[in-house]
């Protein structure tokens, strides 16, 4: 748990941002529940800039989309996402990773990740399932998040499929199991243990991280070491993670058996998780194809006769982007936008589109991607209980005066 100096420090920045008026209300997403959009302040956690505050404990912090102007997201603007409150500092010193299970059971120290393992990187998007909860028609509940429960980053650690082949995988593992640092202040809360499927395991994508943007992993983030499981969401990601073990049944702990979970067939779902599927539901797994405009936001101004463009991100869940499309005429056409650099298949590309120069009056900008699987953003969404993968046409007005 977080001691005693590190909230009284934490309470102390959040003192002196109220006091120098830095505290503001938050640009929430357009969408979210009136009561989000009353109560979500900017708050800076220790070591974080400013963040739209959903709740303190546990902390979920969220990313304003100005930060999503760029393909890369600074570390100290990456939202923050936990489920539980009993949130650790970690000595780095003292960390130990345990593998178990397998023929030759290890415990890493994160000199040995670093020493013992080829470091690879790789840049992907961390996007927390529950994404853009907030704008679900009729609302559901959970965290109310708007657009900003994400980010992309720059991940280097170690393949996990060095690590558990050095381990030894044993030849009826269906599945890994892991857990992380953080714990439940509840004794009746269940604590947060995922697991994945063998083969997104030994996928060479699938890393421990240590370093996140070139630096150590921030603590909000998971220092010193997290899961990175490019292209499926967040609730696979585990920070501080301190347990592995190989399991030869699905794993029926809380956060895999009842949550997170979609009903089955529902979304356009090829990265399956089948040892844990049943008849009426499955694991959520990969991310839907998705855009955001992050130039604009709703109900900006902009000045008539001048050069207008707009740009923004898109991205989904490895299969890469083929193309984004901005209409201004409520869908009836789509024009392609321009693609920025490709950072790698699990990465945000950022794309532009010029408007040219509009007359005065209310213009409406939308935007979709497309990915090279032929799947398309939606125009309606796809409602389930969690809230989850929305994925809808994003609509913007801009005021031209």
């Amino acid at each position: 748990m977080m001691d005693r100096r590190s909230l009284l420090a934490g309470a102390a920045g959040l003192a002196t941002m109220r006091a120098s008026a830095a505290l503001a209300m938050a640009p929430v997403s357009p969408g979210v529940p009136a009561g989000v959009v009353d109560n979500a302040p900017l708050e800076a956690l220790p070591g974080k800039k400013p963040l739209i505050k959903l709740s303190y404990r546990p902390p979920n912090f969220e990313t304003p989309v100005e930060y999503f102007r760029d393909a890369i997201t600074p570390n100290d603007a990456f939202f923050v996402r936990y489920h539980l409150a009993d949130i650790p500092q970690v000595d780095a010193a003292k960390w130990s990773l345990k593998i178990g299970g397998g023929a030759n059971p290890l415990t890493l120290t994160l000199d040995d990740l670093k020493r013992d393992y080829p470091a690879v990187e790789v840049t992907a998007v961390c996007q927390c399932s529950g994404n853009r909860r907030g704008l679900s028609q009729p609302h559901v509940p959970g965290v109310e998040w708007g657009y900003g429960a994400m980010g992309n980053a720059r991940w280097k650690g170690a393949r996990l499929k060095d690590i558990l082949e050095k381990a030894g995988v044993p030849k009826e593992a269906i599945e890994i199991v892991f857990r992380g640092a953080d714990g439940a202040v509840n004794p009746k809360t269940p604590n947060f243990v995922k697991s994945l499927p063998i083969w997104k395991a030994l996928d060479e994508n699938t890393i421990v991280a240590y370093e996140m943007n070139g630096a150590p992993l921030p603590h909000w983030n998971g220092f010193p070491a997290r899961l990175i499981a490019p292209g499926w969401t967040a609730t696979y990601w585990m920070k501080h993670i301190t347990e592995i073990s190989f399991s030869d049944k699905p794993f029926d702990g809380f956060w895999m058996k009842s949550a997170y979970r979609v009903p089955l067939g529902l979304f356009p779902s090829t990265d399956r998780f089948i040892s844990q599927e049943t008849p009426a539901n499955t694991p959520i797994t990969e991310m839907m194809v998705n855009s955001l405009i992050t130039s604009h936001a709703d109900g900006a101004k902009a000045r008539a006769g001048a050069s207008l463009s707009i740009g923004g991100v898109a991205w989904d869940s490895g299969r890469g982007v083929a193309r984004v499309e901005v209409s201004t005429d409520d869908g009836k056409s789509w024009r392609e936008a321009t693609l920025g650099p490709d950072l790698g298949r699990f990465s945000f590309r950022t794309f532009s589109f010029a408007l040219g120069k509009p007359r005065r009056g209310k213009l409406s900008v939308m935007a979709r991607a497309t990915n090279k699987a032929g799947q398309t953003q939606v125009s309606t969404a796809i409602f389930n209980p969690p809230g989850y993968h929305h994925n809808v046409i994003q609509k913007i007005t801009l005021d031209i005066a």
